[in-house]
């Protein structure tokens, strides 16, 4: 391997866990949990497959916050809320959303949904305050009951956090809404809560991005300056990471010929370590993703078609093509998969 890829190989230091090497496994919910919740053994052995295949690091699939699977890799637990996009609720048919705006596009098929979405109801101050209750207290029992290393909270792709982020959904007038130092409040304030929470020893990161699962193409109305309120932000509250999401991540994030996104969390807060998801698996690009601005590359679909793909590129061997199949009819996990 040349001196350039050996980077991908350091180990690296987030708030005093040690992952051993840049290359994490990206958070990709895959519904196998029990009617109430519960995590099952199909779930350890599926987590388990990626620590022997070498990633340094694994962020699980969204943890719903209302009502350890693997040794050798930093365990990050996801919590998320996912708000007026929220879909097959056991608790209730209705959601809430910023506002009474009915979120773009249709339910997630191989989540079993299926229409449009339902018009939320706008949350109310006290929901807002269950809500961030809800993030604080599940990230206290990740950590202390299930022994997690880290809290990653879900403040992209569209799911709550992120709809008060986002201008056309967001049309309040208190201080949720408006300016983007209003609309990005309540992820400030959730990861405060968790802060708080879990204790600064810790790692507490915001995974963020511009394009939705309902809505791909989304960019900030406001760019570059929309990009150093939000990650500044985060910068300024402390978080430990951040993990930024597109599609093809060394992309400009705006203008043509501009910084991607990753390079926009490097420059607007620098203390922080700079998770980069969007394509990486190929090795070339996930070295040039660690000159871009990223400290740790995650990796979802190359992942799920090569779980040993830190030991295939060490290796240089060559690497599967991911197989939308897998994530077909229903995204759950496959017997196929736990194969090694």
């Amino acid at each position: 391997m040349d001196s350039e890829a050996k980077a991908l190989f350091t180990p690296i230091d987030i708030n005093g866990r040690t992952a051993k090497n840049r290359l994490a496994v990206a958070p990709m919910t895959r519904i196998t949990a029990t009617q109430d919740g519960r995590a099952t053994e199909t779930m350890t052995r599926y987590y388990e497959r990626f620590a022997r295949g070498g990633f340094g690091t694994i962020i699980t699939e969204g943890i719903y916050t209302d009502q350890a699977f693997s040794q050798g890799a930093v365990a990050i637990a996801q919590m998320m809320h996912a708000g007026a996009i929220s879909q097959g609720n056991r608790f209730r048919d209705s959601t809430v959303g910023p506002s009474a705006i009915q979120p773009k596009g249709e339910q997630m098929t191989f989540y079993h949904g299926k229409d449009r979405y339902v018009l939320p109801a706008a949350i109310t101050e006290e929901q807002i305050a269950d809500a961030i209750a809800g993030f604080a207290g599940s990230a206290a029992r990740a950590i202390q009951v299930a022994g997690f290393d880290a809290i990653e909270i879900h403040g992209a792709n569209g799911y709550l956090l992120d709809q008060f982020l986002t201008d056309y959904a967001n049309s309040r007038t208190d201080r949720w809404g408006g300016a983007t130092e209003n609309r990005v409040r309540l992820i400030v304030e959730t990861f405060k809560a968790v802060r708080a929470k879990v204790g600064s020893a810790v790692p507490v990161g915001v995974r963020i991005s511009q394009g939705k699962v309902n809505d791909y193409h989304h960019k900030w109305a406001g760019a570059e300056r929309d990009a150093e309120i939000i990650f500044g932000s985060l910068g300024d509250a402390g978080a430990d990471f951040v993990h930024v999401t597109e599609f093809e991540a060394w992309k400009p994030a705006f203008a043509e010929d501009g910084p991607s996104l990753m390079r926009l969390a490097k420059r607007y807060a620098p203390k922080a370590t700079i998770f980069a998801n969007g394509s990486l698996h190929n090795i070339e690009q996930a070295v040039a993703a660690l000159d871009d601005g990223a400290d740790v590359v995650t990796i979802g679909r190359g992942a799920l078609a090569n779980p040993d793909l830190p030991k295939r590129l060490l290796d240089r061997s060559s690497l599967d093509e991911f197989d939308p199949a897998i994530l077909g009819p229903i995204a759950d996990i496959k017997d196929t998969e736990l194969m090694m």
